[in-house]
């Protein structure tokens, strides 16, 4: 059959009518004087737990008060490496201006981050460290001291002796990694302390979280205290508290806030959490990429504050603001 010209225009203009929204979004908003907006891509590791819609606040807040355009996409799920690989390829091939890049694994997500580098696209790394030199800068809380501090409260609430867990969160994810290291690193300097188990791990969901718990809770009768590096892993171990029975029978500090992690601390099925502020995380790491693309380089290394909460503590203003950070410019 012979082709004419029109329908060869129109076999090209199928394709190009597909790819429109895709070249229309890659161009970007324009900023009152007419000139293109910035655009940074914020990568966290994943978008299901609340500690993330926070860091999605403190990012979009920043971005309109420096007049650039946050794209917010991760994961679904925190052992998700493929898809946040996939995710930063994307936005490297789509040509952003900067990257906020808080990676799930350590290790790998440092090819697709030195890609980046390597297309003239600066990178800030935040929340958990990459093992890759060319970051920008590195945005997070001291996980380390965070670990030491829930250490520290633990041994002071069992009073320097007791039998203790610590329910590690995934392997490979370098923020709970250092929080695990402070906390043992605490607990060594106890002799009354045994840590009876610090081999398992909650996984990246709440249900793993849960089933862990509940294995160990089973093979261990007698618990003094209890560690969960994480708001999953926390909120996992406090159902399994709760299902056995067991939330007055062990002191019990998690890390990070939910609205049902801050109702066991009010109920006392709590004892304490260790607090980050994610909504600055998000803020900062969006100002430390736009600062070095408009000739401003930030600090290597920007600490974003960690503090232990105990139930007494609950109600203080600064502390609300952690427990229940402002999300509603998420929805404007």
């Amino acid at each position: 059959m012979r082709t004419t010209t029109l329908q060869r225009v129109s076999c090209l203009a199928v394709p190009l009518l597909l790819a429109l929204p895709y070249f229309l979004g890659a161009c970007g908003d324009a900023n009152s004087d007419g000139s293109k907006k910035l655009q940074i891509a914020v990568i966290p590791k994943g978008t299901t737990h609340e500690f993330w819609k926070a860091v999605h606040a403190g990012a979009e807040s920043a971005a309109q008060e420096l007049g650039v355009e946050a794209i917010w996409k991760g994961p679904l799920k925190e052992d998700d490496r493929a898809a946040q690989i996939q995710v930063v390829e994307d936005f490297v091939v789509r040509g952003v201006d900067g990257i906020v890049l808080m990676p799930l694994d350590q290790v790998a997500l440092a090819a697709p981050a030195a890609e980046a580098h390597g297309r003239g696209i600066p990178v800030v790394v935040a929340d958990s460290d990459l093992d890759w030199p060319d970051r920008v800068s590195f945005v997070a809380t001291d996980n380390l001291h965070g670990g030491e501090l829930a250490g520290e409260a633990l041994a002071e609430m069992l009073e320097g002796k007791g039998k203790v867990i610590l329910l590690r969160y995934l392997e490979g994810s370098a923020s709970t990694a250092a929080r695990e290291a402070g906390f043992l690193q605490a607990m060594a300097k106890f002799e009354g302390i045994e840590i009876i188990s610090s081999n398992q791990y909650a996984g990246a969901t709440t249900e793993g979280a849960y089933k862990a718990s509940e294995n160990l809770l089973n093979n261990y009768a007698e618990v003094d205290g209890i560690f969960c590096p994480n708001e999953s892993a926390a909120f996992g171990m406090l159902r399994a508290l709760q299902d056995s029975g067991r939330t007055k029978t062990a002191k019990f500090i998690g890390f990070d806030a939910s609205d049902k992690l801050v109702a066991a601390l009010r109920e006392g099925e709590i004892d304490a959490l260790v607090l980050q502020d994610p909504v600055r995380m998000g803020d900062l790491a969006v100002r430390a990429v736009v600062n070095q693309i408009r000739g401003n380089a930030p600090d290597a290394r920007i600490d974003t504050g960690v503090v232990v909460v105990k139930s007494s503590r609950i109600d203080e203003p600064s502390v609300q603001t952690l427990l229940s950070p402002d999300l509603s410019i998420l929805n404007q």
